[in-house]
């Protein structure tokens, strides 16, 4: 196989139109799909320790509202396994289809749940198992959503075109947030943990259908096309090496790359999930504020958190994707202790501060996450890779980050030791980029199949371009 020149990309870029829309339907998808997982977060600080934990402790309540919210990133790596074999032998576009559907069906369903005064235990067992489902989705959701459009864009902005995806993350915290902060405005305390908390739920059926109109009208990647007539052709030729598994060929070509990328993901995913998910828990039960207002102001960070990721990934477009990822693993790092002492003087303009700083900083890692871990991987392997580098990271990173930072408040009666652990988490995310290549200037279709790298002597011999 010829390696064509980085000057003359073999794909050219697709129109601004198209390019757009691909954009939009990644968007859209990955935003309804955060939602959906994002609402469980906040009813798990907010109800589900009430509603399916009622015999428990407030607090022990919320530790295992939270345990069954971690066990949604269990699933997680499972999912990223499966949709990343299917999404690279089969192509993005179905996976991304069925990823919708099953984390959309899950989320409606929780809607419909019999609580625990209605069904005894077996209501925080099924809750379980639609967590899980919801988990194995959203594991085959990320992967395809930023390779969809990271492969339609050109090289020069990347780190533009597919940081979009991510502010799906920020869109669907607040839509969830959102809709939770107006439910808790208009109903009663109990109206909301009788039947108002089913409502935001529901409405994910409603999305759901929107999303999938909008999701069918793309194209499927044009690199994965080439990628897979070349595979196609390989086939054919009986001197050919054959194509190994996309998951077999990760770990022999790319077992540096998936440690990277899941030490990249570390203060990313510990720090996003402290500072959204965990501070609700914090807000209300140590510094005395109400369920509104902690929501009102991870409602109006979110937002401009949405607005930064673009700018941060256009800003790694220019000064590369290390550089960029560096500056939010340090900056949330320092920004911990201030986090907590802001948020502790009780106003509401410090909460606000607290929490829309971290989550820009927070940005600086997650904008140019889509790009990087996209460069990092050969096309026919390039859906698996960066789904398990990510995915598999999310068990011990974000999974247990509620979890770990409720059970440090409870022994400790005290935020030092959760700032500690996310900066602990920033430690090693620093280790891994730095020990990273840049990878702004690779062209995704220069990207040499191991099948053909095995049989050349050139220096791509490790399945990538310099």
């Amino acid at each position: 196989m010829e390696v064509v020149p980085m000057s003359t990309p073999a794909t050219a870029p697709p129109p601004p139109a198209s390019l757009k829309r691909i954009v939009t339907a990644s968007l859209i998808g990955t935003t309804i799909e955060w939602y959906d997982f994002f609402l469980y977060g906040s009813a798990a600080a907010l109800v589900f320790n009430k509603l399916f934990f009622p015999d428990s402790d407030p607090l022990v309540g919320t530790l295992l509202s939270f345990l069954t919210y971690a066990v949604g990133f269990a699933a997680r790596p499972l999912g990223a396994l499966v949709f990343g074999h299917y999404g690279d032998r089969l192509g993005r576009k179905k996976l991304l289809v069925l990823s919708l559907l099953l984390m959309g069906g899950a989320t409606f369903a929780i809607g419909l749940l019999p609580t625990h005064a209605t069904i005894g235990t077996a209501a925080p067992v099924l809750l379980t198992v639609l967590r899980l489902v919801q988990g194995f989705a959203l594991g085959g959701e990320w992967g395809g959503a930023v390779l969809l459009v990271s492969e339609h864009g050109d090289a020069r902005r990347r780190g533009f075109w597919a940081s979009w995806p991510q502010t799906g993350a920020p869109a669907g915290q607040l839509l969830a947030t959102g809709v939770l902060s107006l439910l808790t405005a208009v109903l009663s305390d109990a109206a909301f943990g009788s039947w108002g908390w089913r409502i935001p739920f529901l409405l994910s059926g409603v999305l759901v259908i929107v999303g999938l109109w909008i999701r069918l009208s793309v194209d499927e990647s044009p690199v994965f096309k080439q990628a897979l007539a070349q595979a196609e052709a390989r086939k054919a030729d009986r001197t050919a090496t054959a194509e190994k598994l996309p998951l077999v060929a990760v770990l022999r070509h790319h077992w540096r790359d998936v440690l990277i990328a899941m030490g990249a993901r570390m203060a990313e995913n510990i720090s996003y999930y402290v500072i959204t998910a965990f501070i609700l828990v914090y807000a209300t039960t140590s510094v005395g504020l109400s369920k509104q207002t902690a929501l009102n102001a991870v409602l109006i960070a979110s937002a401009v958190h949405f607005a930064a990721i673009p700018a941060w990934g256009a800003l790694s477009d220019r000064i590369g994707r290390r550089p960029v990822y560096l500056m939010g693993a340090v900056g949330v790092g320092l920004w911990m202790f201030p986090f907590f002492s802001l948020i502790d003087t009780g106003g509401f303009g410090n909460l606000i501060l607290a929490v829309t700083v971290g989550l820009v900083l927070h940005g600086a890692m997650y904008a140019p996450q889509a790009a990087f871990f996209s460069e990092m991987f050969a096309t026919r392997m390039r859906y698996s890779g960066a789904s398990i580098g990510a995915q598999f990271a999310s068990v011990a990173a974000g999974a247990p980050a509620p979890l770990i930072a409720t059970a440090l408040l409870s022994d400790y009666g005290s935020s030092t030791p959760i700032a500690l652990y996310v900066i602990g988490a920033a430690v090693l995310t620093v280790v891994a980029v730095a020990a990273a290549k840049e990878t702004r200037h690779r062209d995704l279709a220069d990207v040499v199949p191991p099948a053909d790298a095995d049989r050349t002597t050139a220096p791509a011999a490790d399945a990538r371009t310099p």
